[in-house]
């Protein structure tokens, strides 16, 4: 294992959850922390790198509420704009007062194709809807395109991914691209995120871990049959930890959107978390602490992949944890953070 001076309560973590990822920690542009651990492919004994390629599945969220911005920005389309009024895409049941931001801000009220309120195996999804046939964002509408509203616009905040496939068909409308090209355009290129994509399953390029899920009886497997073809505006997004950290520091330099239009990006909405000064803003969790906020952050957690990746103002210290595992992230993440 790759080790740039490990905490030895950081260690001890590794090894007790048996971590497999990469990690990076920088302050000031200087890295702190950088180390690796694990395979990215198994069958092949190919270790975890720092240049390693690892999905980050619901963490690219922000990626899409960046590129909205963008659009805003650009005078195309506003945070008010229907959804009605935008796609033309029927949905009998829905609310024509859902706004983009309500979709934003998960307030919007709409069924979720995945509702991680009331479900907890998301490898059940793929009984009646093939996971190989799910290769964009059109392609999950049949999954809650016509269901009923589940709550009111506007009543409460509820995590929803189907809100974010419906922002990444809005990104494909107003632009006139793929939702994937438009984000490796106009936030990777800009970004200097050279290796990050959206990848398909059966197509993955070099560098790039496979996700692992462990069974009960102690032995694994890849995750290929477990997550959609090929991940979108929800989640699914391919990085490394190098270009995650370029990716904080282009948003904060307001590269990626003017600074009036980084500050919406960045508001705290919605209260999520009772027990907790946690908030949400634009794709991005946001947390308070005597009314000053203290960390903005994303996570992502599919069969196969954790995430947490974070950026700390007040020090200008950020931190990404990839994980090619379904749990350890989230372990190791706090093991930094405490210290």
């Amino acid at each position: 294992m790759k080790m740039n001076k490990v905490n030895e309560k950081v260690q001890a973590v590794i090894e007790e959850i048996d971590f497999s990822g990469t990690v990076l920690v920088k302050r000031n542009d200087e890295v702190i922390q950088q180390f690796s651990n694990g395979y990215a492919n198994r069958s092949y004994a190919v270790l975890n790198k720092e240049y390693t390629r690892f999905g980050i599945a619901s963490g690219c969220k922000i990626f899409t509420a960046v590129a909205i911005c963008q659009l805003v920005e650009k005078g195309q389309l506003s945070f008010e704009s229907k959804l009605s009024d935008v796609l033309d895409t029927a949905f009998p049941h829905f609310d024509p007062d859902i706004t983009i931001h309500h979709l934003l801000t998960h307030t919007a009220g709409i069924p979720d194709y995945f509702d991680e309120e009331v479900m907890d195996d998301f490898e059940q999804l793929w009984v009646n809807y093939p996971m190989y046939l799910m290769r964009n964002g059109h392609d999950f509408l049949p999954l809650f395109q016509h269901e009923p509203m589940k709550l009111g616009v506007g009543e409460r905040f509820h995590y929803n991914n189907a809100g974010y496939i419906l922002l990444g068909l809005v990104v494909e409308k107003i632009s006139s691209m793929r939702f994937e090209e438009y984000i490796v355009e106009s936030i990777f290129n800009k970004a200097g995120m050279g290796q990050s994509g959206y990848f398909a399953m059966d197509a993955l390029p070099e560098n790039t871990a496979l996700g692992y899920i462990d069974n009960e009886d102690g032995s694994s497997r890849s995750n290929i049959y477990s997550v959609p073809a090929k991940g979108g505006a929800d989640g699914g997004a391919f990085i490394t930890v190098k270009d995650m950290a370029h990716f904080w520091k282009s948003l904060f330099d307001f590269e990626l959107l003017s600074e009036q239009v980084t500050k919406q990006l960045l508001k705290p909405y919605i209260h999520t978390d009772e027990d907790y000064d946690r908030f949400y803003g634009y794709g991005v969790w946001i947390d308070i602490h005597d009314s000053i906020i203290t960390k903005y952050h994303v996570v992502g957690y599919d069969p196969g992949v954790s995430f947490h990746s974070a950026y700390y103002p007040e020090s200008n210290e950020m931190t990404v944890v990839c994980s090619n595992k379904s749990e350890g992230a989230f372990d190791v993440f706090k093991a930094i953070e405490n210290l």
